[in-house]
């Protein structure tokens, strides 16, 4: 398994996986990546990142069925495995745990 810290679009796509549940394949990650962060999201980046969080060990895939509308072509399905739930967790964590060491001071004036 390669390194287990996670890089802020690593996070995003781990996220969105968890987000979609069973309809989490390449095309809707990207499209959700898309809508829900305003930056144009590159269906290779994503394509790229999903290999890498798998080898991670933080996702796992598996290929649905074939379908007429994609000229018989599977989609690639991706899910979190419990490592990458644990990892999710523990970012989460991690900012809010710096977040919350904030002073209060610093926001009233913004």
């Amino acid at each position: 398994m390669k390194g287990t810290n996670l890089g802020e679009f690593e996070e995003l796509v781990l996220l969105t996986v968890a987000a979609l549940t069973n309809e989490a394949y390449s095309v809707a990650i990207c499209d959700e990546l898309s809508n829900h962060t305003g930056r144009s999201v590159k269906l290779g980046v994503v394509h790229a990142v999903l290999n890498r969080l798998e080898e991670k060990g933080l996702l796992k895939s598996e290929l649905g069925e074939a379908t007429n509308a994609r000229g018989g072509k599977r989609k690639r399905f991706y899910e979190l495995t419990m490592q990458g739930k644990t990892a999710l967790i523990n970012a989460k964590s991690m900012r809010d745990q710096l977040w919350a060491r904030i002073p209060s001071l610093a926001w009233k004036n913004m």
